[in-house]
């Protein structure tokens, strides 16, 4: 059986942070360590994150069931929520409750941006990027991306419809 763990010292966090960035944004460029997986924990997620200047995080997105949240630890960046930008720096705190409105974290100046990013880790979450017209559904490890436009409404369900799904 596996040791179960409870602390991740500030040590072994820098020695396993690893690079990351998302396929869709030629400019996202993140270093991290996944604290929370490393501590044992599988229905939260903490992570620290480091964005080098002049990248950004992931790309301008809204989740439809896992809430999310952003804490700054040094260094100050642009947060994008809802359309409009924010500088942000140590000590600011964002929060996107679920379904979310879409966001987005960059840095466009020299000096590090260092952050912890944790939220909730369902089994199925579904998100939207927006500006690119595509939505994402994740099961478990399977990741699956469709055209937003391709949705089709199949109306409110009424309580003893059972030819819909």
């Amino acid at each position: 059986m596996a040791q179960r763990r409870f602390l991740v010292k500030a040590d072994e966090a820098a020695e396993n942070a690893s690079g990351f960035s998302h396929p869709w944004n030629p400019n996202s460029e993140m270093y991290g360590t996944r604290l929370g997986a490393r501590a044992g924990l599988s229905r939260t997620g903490v992570n620290r994150v480091r964005i080098p200047g002049g990248k950004e995080s992931f790309i301008y997105h809204s989740h439809y069931r896992e809430e999310e949240w952003i804490y700054i630890l040094s260094g100050r960046g642009v947060a994008e929520i809802d359309g409009e930008e924010y500088e942000v720096g140590v000590g600011d705190f964002m929060g996107f409750p679920a379904p979310g409105v879409a966001h987005h974290l960059h840095n466009p100046y020299d000096e590090d941006l260092v952050y912890l990013v944790g939220g909730e880790s369902y089994e199925v979450e579904i998100a939207d990027f927006p500006r690119l017209g595509k939505r994402m559904i994740r099961r478990g490890e399977e990741v699956e991306i469709y055209d937003a436009s391709d949705a089709q409404s199949f109306g409110p369900l009424e309580e003893n419809d059972t030819d819909r799904p």
